[in-house]
């Protein structure tokens, strides 16, 4: 399923892979090794004496949602990290000048019991099926995800590469971004539940399709936003701690390249869930709009049902 990064990684070949629909598996880069030891000592430091991949032994379900959600904050602000991130897209020629991107997000999926009821909270619930452009109609966006500690068929998300150019009935024509974005700000992050966040698929799909990614600690995975994806659900008695984020290639949004949109309805596009890298400037002012924009007053939006 993952190919090999180029070498060199210019960035024009990069993005055009992505877009493409390849999934690019980064082995053993020295940042994301760096940025792996730092996040371990970061939790294994705040949950001690207890082991991160047992800390839902030790906490109730609310304790977890409070405990992930400061983690999640100061994960996000430390500076070992963003240092090591920079590094990495450094390596990749990602310009920060010419590059957007979302917080640095550390997840954490506890362990559950099958057929528990667990409350479907932001912070620990699986996330659902989704395309990530059903809701942001983002398509030059790419996704980076790597484990935190190893990984297993059953502690992992998939993957769903034979959808890649297959139309799916989904929920994203009346998606509100906007409603969204203004209650997370309002609110905080955790007031938005996890079955709130992404539009839903409305069909049934055939057995088989699942690929569980299986990378080792220190290796990173980037696909485009638009791969069909989602949570596994996990009842492995670990914990999974991953890193994830996103980014945007600037020159591509303002040029309208990205992956082809073949089953996105989105009435919003969402620029101001990113920033630039060099600054800290949220891309919506950077390019002189709102935060969210409705598709039909955005040049830059991609047209529903097009191809590159």
């Amino acid at each position: 399923m993952h190919s090999p990064p180029d070498s060199p990684a210019p960035t024009r070949r990069f993005h055009d892979r992505i877009y493409r629909g390849d999934i690019i598996e980064l082995a053993t880069h020295p940042a994301m090794s760096a940025l792996v030891g730092h996040a371990r000592d970061f939790v294994e430091s705040a949950l001690h004496p207890h082991d991160p991949q047992r800390m839902h032994e030790h906490l109730s379900h609310a304790g977890q949602v409070e405990c992930i959600g400061r983690l999640q904050r100061e994960f996000s602000q430390l500076a070992e990290i963003r240092a090591a991130w920079m590094a990495l897209l450094d390596a990749l020629e990602l310009d920060p000048e010419r590059t957007a991107g979302d917080r640095l997000h550390l997840r954490f999926q506890p362990h559950s019991a099958p057929l528990e009821n667990a409350p479907r909270t932001s912070a620990t619930a699986t996330v659902g099926f989704h395309r990530d452009t059903w809701g942001s109609n983002l398509y030059a966006q790419v996704n980076w995800w790597g484990p935190v500690y190893p990984v297993s068929a059953g502690r992992t998300f998939a993957l769903y590469p034979s959808l890649w150019d297959r139309a799916l009935d989904n929920g994203s024509a009346t998606f509100d971004m906007a409603a969204v974005l203004e209650r997370s700000h309002s609110l905080g992050r955790l007031s938005v539940g996890a079955d709130e966040a992404i539009p839903h698929l409305r069909e049934t799909l055939p057995d088989g399709l699942a690929q569980p990614v299986l990378i080792e600690p220190g290796n990173i995975l980037a696909f485009s936003g638009a791969h069909a994806h989602a949570g596994v659900g996990n009842h492995t008695g670990l914990t999974r701690i991953s890193f994830e984020t996103r980014t945007v290639w600037i020159p591509d949004l303002l040029a309208r390249r990205g992956a082809p949109n073949i089953d996105g309805h989105a009435p919003w596009a969402a620029p101001g869930l990113f920033r630039r890298l060099s600054d800290g400037r949220r891309l919506h002012e950077v390019l002189g709009c709102q935060r969210v924009v409705r598709c039909a007053e955005w040049p830059l939006a991609t047209p529903a049902l097009s191809r590159p």
